[in-house]
């Protein structure tokens, strides 16, 4: 028999019949069994005196959703000393002939002295009052509750212990939910205590081991621990260097050290990982989390219950490798490492990948081979990802085309001074670039796009973390061992780090201390994802590839079918594939638009016909519900316009920013719209697939960004690259320059280095 807080716990055999606990968070969503403790911080009032309704509020409506799934959810609450105090205060106040007061306002009441309140009496008058409002609460989600009591005599009966198990399981089986508390009007009396403000507190912390034994008795799945801290960390919240702790291990205890405990309640993060602990040992899974927090506090169950990185995880396995975190550690230091290299040895590492691309072409197509294998056995990838996915011998030599080509435009990049200004006399300022710091790319059924990246990465000395889709472990574990590798040569091998680990892309986007820059490589709907799941870090990219062709009065007969085929038809599944043809009305039943419908028909190309297009045929292809549909198929909608300028406004209407196309042979009109087209690439004359680092010239390409800040368009080594000041002065300071100072500024523009273009 072990015994915390006064309350025996007897060791069960872990051979259990729900089995072992879960050995990673992303299995939780499997849990049948969940018990929630509320602490007392959660369940009371900032002022200590009363519930917190909201909260409250918000925790019966996750547990309802969760009970409603047809899982058997239990709560562990604290509260009723909290509700009785300021039921036994009002009580007291009208008593002493205030009702007067009560009435006229609330200030006459701040100067009246106020008696310490027994706690047991308080809690006395509480519990009714806290079960009636979990009842109130509950039936609004159609959901029963029943009230347990329970004191710490209540373990030492082996009949009493035998009878609660049943009782709980009989509420269980009938769907009630039950709602556990220590009965502290009967406890017996606790030591002073000023815990609760006028209030000598039972000692509520027996929660916490009530919470683990009643997890373990009754073989639960999951106890979820809810207080006012994010969770445990490695010193005491808010001291500097503080960091959460994301999984926490059984012998990591001396790693931690422990703070003071909450603002109420008797427990403390101690108490509670020793709970959480000996929990564990009997096969129940444990996380400990905020629920006061008002940005999470709303969805922290359902978050935990999902598998999302929410509190600290507590879990008998270890992983083989680092945790994201650490990885992302060990990026941005083997980035700072890279980043002072001399640009001839970042140009040195890239150079070596290029040639182990070639030189380990046979290992790594056999190991694309696997995963092609193994997606079309499983059946989960459509034919255009399925191309994606496949790699060639031809696709590795481009690829290492491309990265020599990066390698070569790579020697000066970082620290390029591109602003000199003399501030003062013996004062010189330089704006120079830098990296951004550690990129997190997040790319799907590309494993070309693994070296891509990481070559400019490396070129622009920035740390990384790359997240692949499943369906391509194998070609990315090769092309990673590959990158270190080349990365070994100049001793930073841990500056490109592969994502291994079950996390979730939307955990991933929460690491906000850790990561500068999210780059996206993917379907729409993914960078939707991201975007909307990022949290307070930049994503660089486009949701959508709404990409238009406007055919000119004046276009060439013989480029128009050349451009608009090689849009639309020479990769449909591409971002920068064609998606709407824009066709000026004069030339509708032209031969010129007869040998455009020909063309498409012969290509297999759906049509869609827009608003204005459908009022001109008498039948013909269906009116398109959408103008800004991606369609990343054989298929376009054609719409029509009356001009230039009604082009230009329908594709700043629909478009997506991304690229556009006009055709034309009237320079006039071909300006007009190069000038006045807002996206990230207009062409004259030109295929939108040209939209592409390589085809720029970039050597290759992170991804294609319409955003307006920082970089647009196919973005290269540059848009991986921000800049920093440096200022070299002599015992300069800023009162030398007052009006009636010796100094004055000049602020003269000096000549730029000359760069290296070798």
């Amino acid at each position: 028999i072990r015994c915390w807080s006064n309350i025996p716990f007897i060791t069960v055999p872990l051979s259990r019949a729900h089995g072992k606990s879960f050995a990673h968070r992303s299995e939780l969503k499997h849990a049948k069994r969940i018990v929630v403790k509320l602490g007392s911080a959660v369940v009371t009032r900032g002022d200590e005196c009363g519930l917190a309704l909201g909260r409250l509020a918000s925790i019966v409506e996750q547990v309802s959703m969760l009970q409603n799934q047809g899982r058997e959810m239990m709560i562990v609450t604290s509260g009723a000393v909290a509700f009785g105090k300021q039921r036994l205060r009002h009580e007291i106040l009208l008593s002493q002939s205030v009702r007067q007061a009560l009435h006229s306002g609330q200030s006459q009441l701040k100067d009246m002295a106020i008696p310490v309140l027994e706690a047991r009496a308080c809690a006395a008058a509480g519990q009714s009052g806290l079960m009636a409002l979990y009842e109130a609460m509950f039936t609004q989600y159609s959901i029963c509750a029943a009230q347990i009591l329970v004191t710490n005599l209540d373990f030492h009966d082996e009949q009493k212990r035998r009878n609660l198990n049943g009782t709980l399981h009989e509420l269980l089986r009938m769907n009630i939910v039950p709602i556990i508390n220590t009965n502290d009007a009967v406890v017996p009396p606790p030591e002073p205590n000023s815990d609760l403000q006028g209030v000598n507190v039972i000692s509520v912390k027996d929660n916490d081991s009530l919470a683990a034994r009643l997890a373990v008795e009754m073989k639960t799945d999951l106890l979820i621990v809810l207080s006012d801290v994010e969770g445990l960390f490695d010193s005491p919240p808010g001291s500097d260097d503080a960091k959460l702790i994301d999984i926490f291990y059984p012998g990591d205890q001396q790693s931690v050290t422990f703070g003071t405990k909450s603002r109420v309640g008797m427990g403390g993060m101690e108490a509670k990982v020793k709970a959480a602990l000996w929990a564990l040992q009997g096969g129940t899974s444990v996380v400990i989390a905020n629920g006061t927090h008002p940005k999470i506090s709303g969805h922290v169950i359902t978050d935990i219950v999902e598998g999302k990185k929410v509190g600290t995880f507590f879990s008998e396995v270890k992983p083989a490798g680092p945790t994201v975190e650490q990885q992302a550690e060990m990026a941005r230091a083997g980035g700072r490492t890279l980043a002072a290299l001399q640009p001839e040895q970042r140009a040195e590492i890239i150079y070596r990948l290029a040639d182990l691309l070639t030189d380990q072409r046979e290992e790594i197509l056999l190991a694309n081979k696997k995963d092609l294998e193994e997606a079309e056995n499983k059946g989960r990838l459509a034919l255009p990802l399925l191309k994606r996915l496949s790699l060639s011998t031809s696709k590795l030599n481009s690829l290492a085309i491309g990265l020599r080509q990066i390698a070569a435009s790579s020697r000066d990049s970082v620290g390029r001074v591109i602003r000199r200004t003399r501030i003062a006399k013996d004062l010189d300022l330089e704006q120079v670039t830098v990296p951004i710091g550690v990129l997190l790319v997040i790319f799907e059924s590309r494993p070309d796009c693994l070296p891509q990246v990481s070559a400019l990465a490396i070129a622009s000395g920035n740390g990384l973390l790359l997240k692949g889709g499943k369906e391509a472990a194998h070609s990315n574990q090769i092309l990673h061992h590959l990158t270190q590798e080349a990365l070994s040569i100049h001793g930073v091998r841990d500056t490109v780090q592969l994502v291994n680990t079950r996390e979730e892309v939307e955990d991933l986007c929460r690491l906000d201390k850790l990561i500068d820059l999210i780059i996206p490589r993917g379907s729409s709907q993914l960078v939707r994802n991201i975007q909307k799941a990022a949290k307070g870090i930049p994503v660089m990219g486009h949701s959508e590839g709404i990409c238009h062709v406007y055919v000119d009065t004046d276009a060439s007969v013989e480029k128009v079918t050349r451009i608009i085929r090689d849009s639309k038809c020479e990769y449909p599944a591409a971002c920068n594939a064609l998606e709407t043809l824009l066709i000026h009305r004069d030339l509708l039943r032209s031969p010129l638009f007869d040998q455009i419908i020909d063309m498409l028909r012969v290509e297999q190309v759906k049509i869609h016909a827009g608003p204005k297009f459908a009022s001109y045929l008498t039948f013909g292809p269906s009116e398109v519900k959408s103008l800004r549909t991606e369609y990343g198929d054989l298929e376009c909608c054609i719409e029509v316009v009356d001009s230039v300028q009604e082009a230009v406004e329908h594709i700043h209407k629909y478009g997506s920013s991304h690229t556009d196309v006009i055709i034309t042979e009237n320079e006039k009109t071909a300006e007009f719209f190069l000038q006045h087209v807002d996206s990230a690439c207009v062409f004259w004359n030109a295929s939108t697939r040209f939209s592409d680092g390589y085809r720029f010239g970039l050597g290759a390409e992170v991804g294609i960004s319409t955003s307006r800040i920082h970089a647009r368009g196919p973005v290269g080594i540059e848009g991986l690259l921000t800049t920093k000041w440096l200022l070299r002065g002599d015992n300069h300071v800023v009162s030398d320059f007052s009006e009636h100072g010796s100094m004055k500024y000049l602020h003269e523009s000096l000549p730029l280095p000359q760069r290296n273009v070798n």
